[in-house]
């Protein structure tokens, strides 16, 4: 098969299409021919040599897929609804960036009707990151103010229109003026330009003093305590990406005073089980949400697997709103 991989660490260029071995699919598992893979920033930290998978776990990037299934562990299989020429979308530890990979069958979403493959691709990746952040760490209900950092990300967009349609307020920092109109489009209340205004400033004044019950940061260095001055009383901060730096500060004072709760969650290492439930979760309350396209992904663009080194440079450059993703089809 066809699969771009990383010959060394380093800059985007290392990235080539190679022919390698097709993996095959053990017990809990299904082989998917894949003809979308999203990209996303954790595969340009592997590519760096700065997040190296799991053990035992493919050395190809790629961390969310869609196709079809091909075969697969027959019980499991079963257990889960799906057969061979069923339609998926997964989210994967790695091995996203080829034209066949292997995925637990308990994280396999089937791909919402009428969606192409190459949006189904980039939802994986965000809609567990979102749902295991916002509803299962950080309690998210409704008429909550919800404050998302990075809001024209793949997170970003799809925080936005989770929490959104879980009844939810959302307001969102970005870095220009179309940035925050894509935002306010999909449904956040106010963007904040970060580089024209001060977040913290700006969102004690959206919320009359009061602060944010949720913030989901991806940036945690500096905004740390920032984010602990417009949290609101027993506010939960909850941090997914250090794109800040990992140092960072933390005033303890605000931290007893308003009983505000801090945690950070990263997925691609946590068990099965783990994320089979995630899935099992999505798969029930948010399955809807997709079918009616209540949320989707935002596609930015789609690029032939020869051109994964672009599509790295442009997930670094940031000027993107939403989803990059690799397609497979034709190739």
């Amino acid at each position: 098969m066809k699969a771009v991989a990383c010959r060394q660490p380093g800059g985007p260029e290392v990235l080539e299409l190679v022919e390698h071995p097709e993996p095959r699919a053990g017990a809990g598992e299904c082989l998917i021919r894949v003809l979308a893979s999203g990209v996303n920033r954790p595969d340009v930290l592997q590519r760096k040599g700065l997040y190296p998978p799991p053990p035992g776990v493919s050395e190809i990037p790629g961390l969310e897929v869609a196709g079809v299934i091909e075969s697969g562990d027959a019980v499991a299989l079963a257990r889960a609804g799906l057969r061979p020429g069923d339609a998926v979308c997964a989210l994967v530890a790695g091995g996203g960036y080829a034209e066949r990979c292997v995925a637990p069958v308990e994280q396999c979403l089937p791909k919402p009707q009428h969606w192409s493959f190459a949006e189904a691709a980039g939802l994986p990746e965000t809609l567990f990151t979102c749902w295991s952040n916002l509803v299962d760490q950080g309690g998210l209900k409704a008429a909550d103010r919800v404050l998302v950092h990075g809001g024209s990300s793949g997170i970003g967009v799809t925080a936005i229109q989770l929490a959104t349609a879980l009844g939810a307020q959302v307001w969102v920092t970005v870095g220009s003026a179309q940035k925050a109109a894509a935002c306010v489009n999909l449904g956040a209340v106010e963007a904040f330009n970060y580089r024209e205004q001060d977040f913290v400033q700006e969102g004690l004044r959206v919320t009359g003093g009061r602060g944010f019950d949720l913030i989901l940061d991806m940036v945690a260095g500096a905004y740390i305590v920032r984010n602990q001055r417009v949290l609101a009383e027993e506010g939960r901060l909850l941090v997914i990406a250090v794109q800040g730096g990992t140092q960072a500060e933390l005033d303890a004072g605000l931290l007893l005073r308003k009983r505000q709760r801090l945690s950070g969650n990263t997925l691609r290492t946590r068990p099965l089980g783990f994320k089979a439930a995630i899935a099992a979760q999505l798969r029930e309350q948010v399955g809807p949400l997709l079918a009616a396209r209540r949320i989707q992904p935002v596609l930015q663009r789609c690029y032939a697997p020869a051109e994964a080194a672009q599509a790295h440079r442009d997930m670094e450059a940031g000027s993107h709103i939403g989803k990059l993703v690799l397609s497979w089809q034709g190739d």
